[in-house]
């Protein structure tokens, strides 16, 4: 059959050799807290790109040291991480996958000592600390390492940056109306709320050139929410950004209770990329090359991003490609153990 998912695509001047992607996903694994890369980083991704996976995107790395989901999260707010990062691009694109970075911030979610950030004073739950409301000297400066950030993905050799704009993070705190009540021009209307991230994408364009992908969760689970409608509109003001694809999750902005199913995220996906005429990923409980090659086959999304399933099989586009009757091309040193 001719696979989709197995057929090469271009972004600008990168060229994935399929459309697999692995999303990224936090490790833990900065055993120092310092965010610098460690052996196991080097491990698990390059065991991916060994693998076949076209495009990997490592886990959200933050652009401050506030910015941290965790402690042990990678980091790139200094030049200290630039030589790590570097190695493991090097060994992702020598096994035949382009690296890609995830660009974060946590806001309100962050776990790390001393003062969190968020749009507004509110916490998560009852459980996490109570944020402080960003001046806007503390969104000029959050901006500014965003770009800074993206200067040493380009240097670290970096093919694709993701912003991460989802999952109740920083931008996504400032996208929905649930996590921003301000006042000034980064609150209350749509236009407004979308602001932070306008400029983020503004000030990354000045220093990068190559692909850039936004994440974003498509649904805040919430009456009083954000909906894929809005994000339809978003998307447009996306693609007028010059965003080249979005990668379409969901949820977690605020604690929900999301009735999951294979494949429960890929209307998401598939009402961005129609109506906002923009490339898309699809992402949430894909997990067998069939599913993934219909979702594709009938134009829902244009890549597949899988997450837990890589986690459960470094080398799942092989199981993908034996599941499609499709012969993919393996590691010389592995040929006589893929025959």
């Amino acid at each position: 059959m001719n696979s989709k998912l197995f057929s090469p695509f271009t972004i600008k001047n990168t060229t994935f050799k399929n459309r697999i992607v692995m999303a990224p996903m936090c490790m833990y694994s900065c055993e120092n807290e310092d965010g610098k890369v460690e052996n196991w980083h080097k491990t698990h991704y390059t065991s991916r790109a060994v693998g076949q996976v076209g495009l990997i995107i490592t886990e959200a790395t933050a652009v401050t040291p506030a910015g941290r989901i965790s402690p042990k999260d990678l980091g790139i707010w200094s030049d200290e991480h630039i030589e790590g990062l570097k190695e493991l691009t090097c060994l992702m694109k020598e096994n035949g996958a382009q690296p890609g970075i995830q660009l974060a911030h946590a806001g309100r979610k962050a776990t790390v000592e001393g003062e969190i950030y968020a749009p507004s004073a509110i916490p998560f739950n009852e459980k996490m600390k109570t944020p402080k409301e960003m001046t806007k000297e503390d969104i000029q400066e959050t901006i500014n390492a965003f770009k800074i950030g993206a200067e040493r993905a380009k240097k670290s050799g970096f093919e694709v940056i993701e912003i991460h704009g989802a999952h109740g993070y920083l931008i996504n705190e400032f996208l929905s109306p649930l996590t921003n009540n301000r006042t000034d021009e980064y609150g209350g209307t749509q236009e407004n709320r979308y602001r932070f991230l306008r400029e983020i994408i503004e000030e990354i364009k000045k220093v990068w050139s190559g692909p850039l992908f936004v994440r974003i969760s498509a649904s805040d689970y919430h009456e009083d929410g954000l909906t894929v409608e809005d994000y339809v509109e978003m998307g447009i003001w996306m693609k007028e950004q010059g965003i080249d694809l979005i990668d379409v999750s969901s949820g977690a902005v605020v604690p929900a209770n999301i009735h999951t199913y294979p494949g429960y995220q890929v209307k998401f996906a598939e009402k961005i990329k129609a109506e906002a005429s923009i490339l898309t990923g699809a992402v949430g409980l894909i997990t067998s090359g069939l599913q993934a090659e219909e979702i594709l086959q009938n134009g829902r999304s244009d890549f597949i991003f899988i997450a837990r399933e890589l986690l459960r099989d470094p080398y799942w586009p092989r199981t993908a490609a034996k599941q499609l009757g499709v012969n993919i091309e393996s590691p010389k040193q592995y040929e006589r153990g893929w025959l």
